[in-house]
């Protein structure tokens, strides 16, 4: 099964890609084999058929799971995120692949946006997903919420890749 972490954050190397990393890690049992950072793309996600933007989103098509985290901004994700989902098909961009929406943020009163935001999206890009995950930036890394969560959706993640 190959593992992509994609990060919405618009600074490199941030709590989303940390949080979003120990997430991948936990529901596969490994490393994730590609993490991509939004933000090195920039200003080419917002032209239609740039290369390195078809490019890495070919690679995230490829992906059997794929974390898409992103920071809560304005009670969503980021325009980052938006800006590469648009890149894909609707029904079939991301059909085959198991997507887990991951958004960090400051409070609690956000905790339904990966649900209510960004599940949706990527249902409709044909991915199967599993529930959103909302994690709280100034507590995520003792790795108590991401552990219940994979415990919860790892036999459902491994269930669809048997044989494959």
């Amino acid at each position: 099964m190959s593992v992509t972490v994609v990060v919405g954050n618009p600074k490199p190397g941030s709590h989303t890609r940390r949080a979003a990393e120990m997430l991948a890690e936990q529901l596969s049992g490994r490393e994730a084999d590609e993490t991509i950072e939004l933000s090195e793309l920039g200003p080419k996600l917002l032209g239609w058929g740039d290369p390195d933007v078809s490019e890495t989103k070919d690679r995230t098509a490829s992906s059997r799971l794929v974390i898409f985290a992103s920071p809560t901004f304005k009670a969503t994700y980021s325009g980052l995120l938006k800006l590469f989902l648009e890149q894909f098909s609707g029904g079939t961009g991301l059909e085959h692949i198991v997507a887990v929406p991951l958004m960090l943020g400051g409070g609690p009163t956000h905790a339904l946006a990966p649900e209510l935001t960004l599940r949706p999206v990527l249902a409709e890009l044909g991915a199967t997903c599993t529930s959103g995950l909302y994690l709280l930036d100034s507590s995520f890394d003792d790795g108590v919420v991401i552990g219940e969560y994979a415990d919860r959706w790892r036999p459902m993640v491994q269930a669809l890749f048997q044989g494959n």
